[in-house]
């Protein structure tokens, strides 16, 4: 037993001198530092993770012990949206109330419950009203910067609509996941369903898919075959962006999301291949879209312009103004319209406007915009709301002459003045080989004043000032979007106008001629820089948005800038005003005899068939804008628009019922208004950019009564003598441009008359006496051959 006890004994000691001898070689060759760490880290993180994960349930227990299901929503029962004129209490219409026909679950379509389904939440059927890789997802796209997304299930959708508010917030979250679970826990799925079915927003006001059955295809829910109830599924998505009455465009977003449904609803199971594959070729037909009687006349334009610029606002809190809160949010919305700028515009038109027949094909719209503020105070869109939704005070057409004001604007920032010439007679040929046509291919000679060439708006001389500038057609457009006329293709940030884009606004050497697309919001806009001097202010239409307890949640700023000095202003003016004097504008003038500036306008489209006329002027008060345009904006006006019965004046003449109009609208708003006087012109003579460019100075001739051939003849007899030159008289200082013609010359052909006038001018007043024909004075034409001439090309439709 000792020599058992020995032996164990020396084990023993044998093993604890190795214990010794592992912990002595541990401590003295320790693990590296960075393992240590590591499982240090680690292990402490794991332990914190748990410690984070129990707290995170105890807190979520906690909350949903905690957690009531409250009453649904206040929201629920909406309240209407008023919409006022200016006064902020003169009612101007109001958007609907939730439109809303609940249904059982029963009576609901299979297709469009399983439509819902498919494209909202494919889990919905098996998940617990939340879903987890979703809320994960989402979490961690928002946290890292990206789009905010929301994860929501049909559940959490349906808890969000009728308990919570739209608030984007984590706590929101929290709360909206904590009620999901609670009512999945108290309801069926068939009774979530049906809920979130009976109160999900379709846009036109309809809330539900029995609403929204009728406003898109006049018919109930339960009769929807399977495609109807795949848009309805798409458009819920996005009510705003998807409805299919918003153009071609929208139709074709839709389509996508459209397919996109028929192709979930296959892979789940709901329908066949063969089904799918039937179902999304198109998208069903749409039956002409109801519009409610308090929608007629203007007022359906008005509001449907004012729901389109609130949409695009961004309350105070930051976040934008949605649909829903217009159609049923119980906002009061403020606009700059006057009902009296309102009915001004209404009776003009309606007072000018010929009858014929056929009369149902011309379409007319006008706006009238405050200078300083660009407030718009009034506009006629066109024909009566409940027939035609389209608005032709923002589709607008082509521009014509009433562009011309924008490129003297920018000769005169260029250093050219009012006084300085340039070629009036027809054709004008570019180096290039592009030419370009007066009305008539008259010719007004080759060294016309630039007032004149504004006065009678003589083309080739605006052609001609075009190239005889550095990028001229560049140029022409900056000053042009200076002052207020948006660019071809809406800016991504700080867009403005209304619309904020004109198509076909192009660096071309006809641009001056206006072959690009403008509302008459913009131009009356634009129009009233001048009028204010130069400062241009942002045109809108919203002034302030409340909600129902008379909280501000929106107010309008005025915003302007510089856009040319009060010099150019007044100088630009000065040659508007002539055009209303004694140029092609004089039917527009005022019977109180204030003082009007103005420009008429008439676009050609390839061919030369005229394609809109205008009359864009001012007082120092208001600007107005007047287009007639046909058909789809395009049709030919000559030839179809009677011409006037009690002057015989031309149809198609901007001089004739767009300035009518605008003198029977602007008398109407001027009615009252104290009359004003504009600044006189500056005449400001900078440093040209090109010589050749000299006011024109008729040659002295002598003057001798007595001499015959050279000889004395006190007896009188056949006295070949010169006739004193004319005398030009002007009541303006010295230096104001000249307007009177040069002397004629027989240095030119006569004028041909083969081609089609295209661009066409302002054609001459039918019924005044046509002032003799100018022409070339003596060597000027070679001088002008011989200018250097920029290169451009030509407008597929050019105007005048």
């Amino acid at each position: 037993m000792a020599g058992k006890r020995s032996a164990g004994g020396s084990t023993g000691a044998r093993f604890s001198r190795f214990r010794r001898k592992r912990s002595d070689d541990y401590w003295d060759n320790p693990t590296p530092t960075w393992r240590r760490r590591l499982w240090k880290f680690t292990k402490w993180s794991m332990i914190t993770g748990l410690v984070l994960t129990l707290i995170a349930i105890a807190g979520f227990i906690y909350l949903y012990k905690t957690t009531d299901i409250p009453e649904p929503n206040a929201e629920l029962l909406t309240n209407a949206t008023f919409v006022y004129y200016q006064d902020g209490e003169t009612e101007i219409g109001r958007f609907a109330t939730q439109f809303r026909d609940s249904l059982d679950y029963e009576d609901m379509p299979q297709n469009m419950k399983d439509a819902v389904v498919a494209a909202e939440d494919k889990s919905f059927w098996t998940n617990s009203g939340i879903d987890p890789k979703g809320i994960v997802r989402a979490l961690f796209n928002n946290a890292s910067g990206g789009s905010q997304q929301g994860a929501s299930t049909i559940t959490q959708q349906y808890v969000k609509i009728l308990y919570l508010t739209q608030e984007r917030s984590y706590k929101r979250k929290v709360k909206e996941a904590i009620l999901s679970l609670k009512i999945q826990r108290e309801y069926s799925k068939e009774d979530v369903l049906a809920g979130y079915l009976n109160t999900i927003y379709f846009g036109r006001g309809a809330y539900g898919i029995e609403a929204a059955a009728d406003v898109y295809f006049n018919k109930k829910a339960a009769d929807l075959n399977l495609r109807e109830a795949a848009v309805l599924a798409s458009i819920l998505n996005n009510p705003n962006n998807l409805d299919p009455a918003d153009g071609k465009a929208v139709r074709q977003d839709l389509k996508g999301r459209f397919q996109y449904v028929i192709d979930s609803m296959a892979s789940e199971g709901y329908i066949t291949d063969v089904e799918a594959a039937k179902a999304r070729k198109k998208l069903p037909p749409f039956p002409e879209q109801d519009v409610e009687d308090s929608y007629g006349g203007q007022t359906g334009h008005a509001l449907t312009l004012i729901k389109n610029q609130v949409l695009g606002l961004t309350k105070e809190d930051g976040t934008p103004f949605t649909e829903e809160e217009i159609d049923g949010g119980g906002l009061r919305i403020t606009t700059t319209l006057t009902k009296k700028a309102m009915d001004a515009a209404k009776a003009g038109v309606n007072s000018v406007r010929p009858k014929f027949k056929g009369t149902d094909d011309l379409h007319i719209g006008a706006a009238s915009v405050e200078p300083g503020t660009g407030a718009l105070r009034g506009f006629y869109a066109g024909q009566d709301y409940l027939d035609s939704q389209l608005n032709w005070a923002i589709l607008g057409g082509q521009a014509g002459s009433t562009f011309k004001p924008f490129a003297v604007a920018t000769a005169l920032k260029e250093g050219y003045a009012l006084k300085d010439t340039f070629d009036g007679n027809s054709p004008y040929e570019t180096e290039d080989g592009l030419e370009f046509e007066n009305q008539g291919d008259e010719d007004y000679g080759s060294a016309v004043s630039l007032t004149k060439a504004t006065q009678d708006s003589i083309n080739t001389a605006f052609i001609d000032l075009t190239v005889e500038m550095d990028d001229g057609p560049e140029k022409i457009i900056e000053t042009a979007e200076s002052m207020g006329i948006p660019p071809e293709k809406a800016r991504k940030k700080d867009a403005y106008g209304i619309p904020t884009s004109s198509p076909g606004l192009e660096p071309i050497t006809g641009v001056a001629l206006g072959s690009q697309t403008v509302s008459p919001i913009n131009m009356a806009n634009a129009y009233a820089t001048i009028a204010n001097g130069g400062t241009a202010a942002d045109v809108f239409v919203i002034s302030k948005i409340e909600d129902a307890n008379g909280k501000v949640l929106y107010e309008h700023k005025v915003t302007n800038h510089r856009a040319i000095s009060a010099d150019i202003a007044s100088d630009v003016s000065y040659a508007l005003q002539q055009v209303a004097e004694s140029g092609s504008g004089t039917r527009a003038n005022l019977d109180d005899g204030r003082p009007i500036a103005g420009k008429t306008g008439t676009a050609t489209k390839t061919g030369g068939a005229v394609s809109s006329s205008w009359f864009a002027g001012y007082t120092p008060q208001l600007s107005t804008a007047v287009m007639y345009v046909r058909g789809e904006g395009n049709g030919q006006l000559d030839g179809w628009l009677p011409a006037s019965a009690e002057d015989g004046a031309q149809g198609y003449f901007g001089g004739n019922y767009p300035a009518k109009t605008w003198k029977a609208i602007m008398t109407r708003d001027m009615a009252g208004v104290e009359i004003e006087q504009f600044p006189e012109p500056a005449f400001v003579d900078g440093e040209p950019p090109r010589d050749g460019h000299a006011p024109y100075t008729p040659p002295p001739t002598s003057y001798n009564p007595g001499n015959n051939n050279g000889n004395n003849n006190n007896g009188g007899g056949n006295n070949h003598t010169s006739e004193p030159p004319p005398e030009i008289v002007t009541t303006d200082p010295t230096e104001e441009p000249t307007t009177s013609n040069p002397p004629p010359s027989t240095t030119n052909p006569p004028p041909s008359t083969s081609n089609p006038p295209d661009p066409t001018s302002d054609p001459p007043d039918p019924t005044s006496s046509a002032p003799p024909s100018p022409s070339n004075p003596p060597g000027q034409l070679q001088r002008q051959r011989g200018r250097e001439r920029r290169r451009g090309r030509r407008s597929p439709a050019s105007a005048a």
